[in-house]
């Protein structure tokens, strides 16, 4: 489920999308439009006929005119949801009936009108799905606009109808040697074409006096009346119908649909059994197209919202908190110089472990260090021994997990503060001593520290070394600010042992120990802060697979986390101010904005390919922008070469979609019941930190150090 859901999502949503281009004729739309061509092909007796032709009999072809003092008011484009109702309106008014010439692209989006329209007895005719210039168009192409756009009338009002009127089309005598094909080929598919010979010129909104006068027939003259209900602005021609209604009718004029005006049977035909359950469903479909683009078109302006409001507090917040504690004379109370405990829980890490314990070695400050290791298969207990390093224990466990060996060091150490790290970390000399500095200040029960990737010379790790420098730290500083920093990262992170004891240690309730540990700190009233000079390195996952391992389980154990102290927000004192701050905080920012991000991303795609592109463009480059210069003053915060932003554009195209994607399955594990394992990852043990003296390298390593 957690693979199939994701696909089924997506494929859902880009189907709801190109629907809806459909139906707004964004896709598959063709805005061609014939200049006039020679009418020698077409019979005169169609030229000089009136402005309905009758091709159903291909041998003889009639053109047939409107009886005197009947005018068949007529309507184009619709229906539109503004115009429409209030062209109806006037109608009903004046107990007068028209024809509407619906597309389909309006029917289906806007049924109810043209349920409407039947109801109180008006005719309605085709004008194609996508309104193409039909003389443009294959047979096949102009079966698809008939088919279709018969389809959304069924769908919406349960009839078919035998009327047409082909776009950009205005009187029969202008049909020429292109056109005229086209108007015998629809007549071979048994419709009647509707031209007019009265064109009001409506959508040049000339004013209602002009419309009037150029709707009005010469004498009692029969007449076809072209208006439009759609298309823009129908103003005009809303207020030209509530005068030229009473004026005809003084002249002696009936207002009549076109069959009636022809003594002909009725347009309409009842439609039932499949054909109506396709029309429903293709009705349904675009409707439930409609809503949910519309909701998405509603998510993506905030998630608009929500990336200036974030990044604009990060960076508000991140400045002050860099001056705070960068102006001269900061302190965090008196200097702790007392020794500390240096807990390294280690699961099979032979490839890392010795580098981890060196570097602790060159600590300014003065540690006891004890590896924890949890049942290792690889000898990882037997070469911290083998080093035969003071101050260094190793105490051994059967495997129990991460937490248990936290625990189990917590237990065996010495000393108030407790430093844990991962084996596969490495710390600078100065490291542990500013990590402990914040606990002269006794409110503070936790601090984070400074994580860096280490691997960042390919691609992935360069993505990741942005995410820790932007993502992470700089959210650190924000989070310090507003009091609710969610996590104390694993791989550097310092405890005050009597907060430790007061929360129950760490807890095997969730695969985010560390966030999980972090929250209970901030729910007993700790203070949680943020060390940004102590440094450590750390081995990014090198391989998708080892990444997607890695962030699935970050993902789904700080969901599990915040579902864990969820009645934080209706506690009181210290947990409630997290609880009602903090866990939204933490929601919004951390799952449910990355979570409706790819929107912007699935726009982007839809605009680049069938909206407007360069708007398009312009909007991802602003954000892009944005996103850069938070970037850039992250890596000046934190004094990082700003080289590696050059791969800045990549990873928002490639690296963020697959953290949406490992966040949506964690969502799904989530909801689904799914339990997730602990996954340990492949190490290299290629880390060093700067200003620390490597161990001797076995002869098998070729790798490379990063520093």
């Amino acid at each position: 489920m957690r693979y199939l859901l994701p696909v089924l999502f997506l494929v859902a949503l880009l189907a709801m999308l190109m629907l809806r281009g459909y139906v707004h004729s964004e896709i598959l739309a063709d805005h061609r439009v014939r200049p006039p061509a020679p009418t020698d092909q077409v019979p005169k007796a169609i030229l000089a006929g009136g402005p309905v032709i009758d091709a159903r009999d291909e041998s003889a072809p009639k053109a047939l005119s409107v009886p005197d003092k009947k005018l068949v008011l007529t309507f184009d484009d619709g229906p539109d949801p503004v115009w429409t109702p209030k062209v109806l309106d006037k109608l009903k008014q004046y107990d007068a009936h028209g024809v509407f010439f619906v597309t389909g692209t309006m029917a289906s989006r806007y049924p109810e009108l043209v349920e409407r329209m039947v109801r109180e007895g008006h005719e309605i005719g085709l004008h194609t799905f996508n309104h193409p210039d039909l003389s443009f168009q294959s047979t096949s192409r102009i079966d698809r606009e008939l088919s279709q756009n018969q389809l959304a009338i069924a769908g919406a009002a349960g009839i078919r109808t035998s009327l047409f009127r082909p776009p950009y089309s205005s009187f029969s005598d202008a049909l020429d040697n292109k056109s005229w094909p086209v108007t015998q080929y629809i007549g071979s598919r048994g419709y009647i074409t509707a031209f007019n010979n009265t064109d009001s010129e409506d959508w040049k909104r000339p004013g209602v006096d002009a419309i009037i006068k150029r709707a009005t027939p010469q004498g009692t003259k029969g007449s076809i009346v072209l208006m439009h209900d759609s298309g823009g602005d129908r103003s005009q021609t809303v207020a030209a119908l509530d005068r030229l209604l009473p004026q005809m009718e003084a002249r002696g004029y009936q207002f009549t649909h076109l069959t009636g005006a022809l003594g002909a049977p009725s347009a309409h035909t009842k439609v039932t059994g499949p054909q109506l359950w396709k029309g429903k469903a293709w009705v349904g479909a675009v409707a439930v197209s409609e809503n949910t683009t519309s909701a998405l078109v509603a998510g993506l302006a905030v998630i608009g919202v929500l990336v200036f409001l974030r990044f604009g507090l990060m960076l508000l917040l991140s400045f002050a908190h860099a001056r705070k504690v960068r102006r001269a004379g900061f302190s965090w109370g008196a200097p702790v110089t007392e020794p500390v405990s240096v807990l390294v829980p280690a699961y099979n890490e032979r490839e890392c472990i010795a580098n981890t314990v060196h570097s602790l070695m060159t600590s300014d400050h003065p540690i006891e260090i004890i590896v924890i290791d949890d049942g290792s298969t690889d000898g990882t207990a037997d070469i911290v021994e083998e080093l035969r390093l003071p101050n260094v224990r190793v105490v051994r466990q059967p495997n129990s997990g991460k937490p248990a060996a936290l625990n189990n060091g917590i237990r065996h150490a010495r000393y108030d503060i407790v430093v844990m790290m991962d084996g596969d970390t490495v710390f600078e000399p100065a490291t542990v001593g500013e990590l402990v500095q914040p606990f002269g200040d006794m409110r503070v029960g936790a601090v984070a520290g400074n994580a860096k990737v280490g691997n960042r010379d390919s691609l992935i790790g360069a993505w990741q070394h942005i995410e820790y420098v932007m993502g992470f730290n700089l959210d650190r500083r924000m989070y310090e600010v507003l009091g609710c920093m969610p996590t104390i990262p694993g791989a550097v992170g310092a405890f005050r042992r009597e907060a430790l004891d007061r929360v129950g240690g760490m807890s095997e309730d969730t695969l985010a120990e560390d966030t999980d540990i972090t929250m209970a700190m901030h729910r007993d009233g700790w203070r949680v802060v943020y060390a940004e000079r102590a440094r450590a390195w750390t081995e990014a996952p090198e391989s998708v697979q080892q990444l997607w391992s890695q962030r699935y389980r970050w993902s789904y154990g700080t969901m599990q986390a915040m579902w864990k102290h969820r009645r934080a927000v209706i506690e009181r004192g210290p947990s409630g101010r997290f609880g009602r701050v903090g866990l939204p905080l933490v929601s919004l920012f951390m799952v449910l904005f990355p979570l409706l991000a790819p929107l912007i991303d699935v726009f982007l795609l839809y605009g680049l390919f069938f909206g407007p592109t360069q708007k398009t463009i312009m909007a991802w480059l602003g954000v892009l922008a944005i996103q850069a210069v938070c970037a850039a003053y992250a890596f000046r915060l934190d004094r990082e070469r700003m080289v590696h932003l050059i791969s800045l554009p990549l990873q928002q195209i490639l690296y963020r979609q697959l953290m949406y994607v490992v966040l949506l399955q964690s969502w799904i594990t989530a909801l689904t019941g799914g339990r997730l394992r602990w996954q340990k990852l492949r190490r290299t043990g290629v880390v060093e930190a700067p200003g620390v003296i490597p161990p001797q390298r076995r002869p098998s390593d070729e790798r490379r150090p990063v520093g």
